[in-house]
């Protein structure tokens, strides 16, 4: 295989980060990108004195950025500063209940048992278990393509398999978390991790429960600047490295003949090239950029994840009870995923709001905040979201106003907003789907799609919709699987 020129289709996380690890490896990588600025999902834009991060809010494991630094031989702090956060969420529910999740044991299960009765010994011991499954399990299986014999050949499979509890794979983590926790308010933030990857805690597998531990045992991090801020640091380190961008640039077709990649149509343009890397959605990929619709249709076979609705409000009040991550749940968990399960939205949706003026008074005129408003709603099938909208705001609003007991609305002085139907023309999320297919079924992990295809040698996948998932932390490690398997390739073929 000739292997010194690769093209990546997107410029979102995973593919600034495959075009970096390649670039280092000595190819010369070119990346087309249809939008005018990278980062894919995590973007940015200000207005009326307001910076708002437009995508994923939630910095953890900067371990993964770190490490992409020191392969490339830079040092990351000349690139991106950040701070851990104490608080990693703080929790509001209607019965008056507030919690400080801290990032550290000892006082988030003392807060628990202050704030729910909860006692401590469960906690510590639920997280304690979080971090050996992620350890002994999500390592392995996060860091290493599942669709390669050598993954399944490799040392470390043998205590995987004695790790493996029942419960983990055929409970799920609604089930699984009732058997641990007593009290109601516990439960419930236990099972809300289920949704970091669009998924339903009451029909997800218990293997989620590893979650936690990134978040609470490894710690929340701000980046100075914002979460764009990682975005322009990758990008600047692919431009050091020699990385070509194409913005405002859309890839039209994959050129393939013969079970092998040849490059890609841009402009009409045939654009030669023996290895491709889509950071695209993987039923885009497959159904536009391929034509390959049999394939496509195949993925449809697993039910999507989540989606979102956003509103992004300038808010002209302080409000020091909040922290930079908050959550405002519904009074019943399961009937809101109940909903979106039936295409349509709870009467109370669970409400997360992100500030991050908290961190930064610069992203908001003195005296304001940036208040990044969301709900999870159900992927687009043809809903009226302009209604849907419309009465997910009042919703928001009204709950809200209940659980601070303020009036919310005469403080919004700028909004903007954001649904499936915009999620999917702004980021080409099939269905406006944030993480493809949903985690909801015990063998979820091994059924989404390889960061290879068998049927075009040379075509690659990265990104949020292909192994391991979605999330900042996974496509990180999605460009590194998709990385390694393309220098093995190199290096076999040209043996």
């Amino acid at each position: 295989m000739h292997h010194n020129k690769a093209i990546i289709i997107g410029s979102g996380i995973a593919g600034l980060a495959s075009a970096i690890r390649l670039a280092v490896a000595g190819m010369k990588v070119d990346v087309y990108e249809r939008n005018a600025l990278p980062g894919g999902k995590l973007s940015y834009f200000e207005k009326a004195g307001y910076c708002f991060d437009a995508g994923p809010s939630l910095f953890t494991q900067p371990a993964n950025i770190e490490e992409l630094f020191t392969l490339a031989g830079e040092s990351l702090s000349e690139y991106l500063q950040y701070e851990p956060v104490s608080i990693s969420c703080k929790y509001f529910y209607e019965n008056g209940t507030i919690i400080n999740a801290y990032t550290n044991k000892e006082s988030f299960s003392e807060e628990l048992l202050n704030k729910t009765g909860e006692p401590k010994e469960p906690v510590i011991r639920y997280l304690n278990r979080s971090e050996s499954l992620y350890n002994d399990t999500g390592t392995v299986f996060l860091n290493n393509s599942l669709h390669k014999r050598s993954t399944w050949f490799h040392s470390r499979i043998f205590k995987v398999f004695r790790s493996l509890r029942f419960s983990y794979l055929f409970r799920s983590l609604a089930s699984y978390n009732n058997t641990i926790f007593k009290q109601p308010e516990v439960k419930q933030l236990f099972n809300r991790f289920a949704t970091y990857n669009g998924s339903n805690p009451y029909k997800a597998p218990a293997m989620l429960s590893l979650i936690p531990h990134l978040e609470l045992n490894e710690g929340t991090f701000y980046p100075a600047g914002g979460m764009k801020s990682i975005t322009d640091a990758l990008y600047r380190l692919a431009i050091k490295k020699g990385v070509t961008f194409y913005f405002n640039t859309t890839v039209e077709k994959i050129i393939h003949t013969e079970a092998k990649v040849k490059g890609v149509v841009v402009n009409h343009e045939n654009i030669p090239a023996d290895i491709v890397i889509s950071n695209a959605d993987a039923y885009f990929t497959f159904n536009e950029l391929l034509g390959n619709h049999v394939r496509a249709k195949k993925l449809l076979k697993k039910a999507r994840s989540s989606s979102a609705i956003l509103f992004y409000w300038g808010i002209k009040k302080l409000h020091p009870q909040l922290e930079l991550h908050n959550i405002f749940f519904s009074n019943n968990y399961k009937e809101e995923f109940n909903c979106i399960a039936n295409k349509t939205i709870s009467a109370d949706p669970t409400i997360y709001v992100n500030i991050t003026s908290k961190m930064e008074a610069g992203h908001a005129p003195s005296g304001h905040e940036n208040w990044f408003v969301m709900i999870n709603v159900p992927p687009n099938t043809g809903q009226d979201w302009e209604i849907l909208k419309r009465e997910s705001r009042k919703k928001i609003i009204d709950k809200i106003n209940r659980v601070l007991a303020t009036d919310i609305e005469p403080l919004i002085e700028f909004e903007e907003s954001m649904d499936p139907v915009m999620l999917e023309e702004k980021t080409g999320s099939f269905m406006g789907a944030l993480y493809g297919a949903s985690s909801n079924s015990k063998m979820a992990a091994f059924s989404r799609p390889p960061n290879f295809t068998s049927f075009a040698k040379g075509l690659y996948l990265c990104g949020g919709t292909v192994h391991p998932g979605g999330g900042i932390p996974l496509c990180l490690k999605s460009a590194k699987i998709t990385a390694d398997i393309i220098l093995r390739d190199c290096k076999s073929g040209h043996k």
